[in-house]
Order: structure tokens, then C-alpha cells, then sequence
């Protein structure tokens, strides 16, 4: 500081040396302007740098995450395996004798609309008669249903299957 190549302040009881900057060479406005430029030039050469990081850490995480080739050959044979076994049970179903022809199916479900038709209307005609009943009865319909010993398909969790 004696000597005049750097600067004292004094802040309170603290004090500041800082480089004297009137001893240095004053920049003219064509280098600053030329120092401008070339920030300008060193920020986009970094903003295009740092967006192919980007991309390439992109690729690297797809890379990274697919499978390598000892992978996706095992990935392979076991497809095959199981391509094999599904083609060998298609070819056990094809063979089989016990095929139901069209005639018997039609007839099963012919059969089956017709019980559980039957079912519905006889369904319905014992809840009219049971509403019929409770019409003069004093207690309730669960406690008429246990003294008489009656179960429901809702006691059991049975639906009946929707039509057809």
C-alpha cells in the first residue's frame, strides 16, 4: 500500500486492500467490444455444448435401460419355448375326438335358456306368494323366512344368469 500497488480502506476497524486500478493499461472501446464478441461466441459454443451433453446423456439412459444382446437372446429362446408349447397344445386341442358339434351346443344352450326361464317364473311366483303371506303376518319378512325354513338364492350369493 506504501509503495502505491495497492489500495487501502478503512471500514471502521476493518480494513480493504484492493489492486490499484489506475496503474493498469485503460482497454479501448474496439477491445471491449472485441471482448464482448467473444463472450458471446464462448456462451453459444457453451450452450451447444451443453445441449449435446444432453442429447448424449439421453441416448446413454435409452442405451442403459434397453437390453443387451445375451439378454434379448434368452429373451428369444424363451418366446420360442413358449411358441413351441402353445402350438404343440393347439395341436393336442385339433386332434381331440371329444369335440362338441355345433348341433349339441345349440341343444346345451337351448336347454339352458329353457331352465333358467323356468327358473325366473318359478321365482317369481313363490315371491308372490310369499308377499301374499307376509301381507298379514305381524313379523318381519326375515323372521317369517326363519321360522318357516326358507332360503334365498341372495343366501347363498346365486344370481341368475343374465338372458340371452
Amino acid at each position: 500500500a506504501q509503495q502505491g500497488r495497492v489500495r487501502e480502506k478503512a471500514y471502521g476497524k476493518q480494513k480493504i486492500y484492493f489492486a490499484d486500478q489506475e496503474q493498469l493499461p485503460a482497454a479501448s472501446d474496439a477491445e471491449l467490444r472485441g471482448l464482448d464478441g467473444e463472450i458471446t461466441a464462448l456462451s453459444a459454443k457453451v450452450q451447444a455444448v451443453q445441449q449435446s451433453c444432453r442429447q448424449m446423456e439421453a441416448e446413454l439412459k435409452d442405451l442403459n435401460s434397453s437390453m443387451t444382446t445375451p439378454e434379448m437372446a434368452r429373451e428369444i429362446e424363451e418366446l420360442r419355448k413358449d411358441c413351441a408349447s402353445y402350438t404343440e397344445k393347439l395341436e393336442r386341442i385339433k386332434s381331440a375326438t371329444n369335440h362338441v358339434t355345433p348341433e349339441e351346443k345349440d341343444k346345451v344352450c337351448s336347454e339352458q335358456k329353457l331352465y333358467c326361464k323356468e327358473w325366473r317364473r318359478r321365482k317369481r311366483m313363490a315371491t308372490e306368494l310369499l308377499e301374499a303371506i307376509l301381507e298379514g303376518y305381524p313379523k318381519s319378512k326375515k323372521q317369517f323366512f326363519e321360522e318357516v325354513g326358507i332360503e334365498t338364492d341372495e343366501d347363498h350369493n346365486i344370481t341368475l344368469p343374465a338372458a340371452v
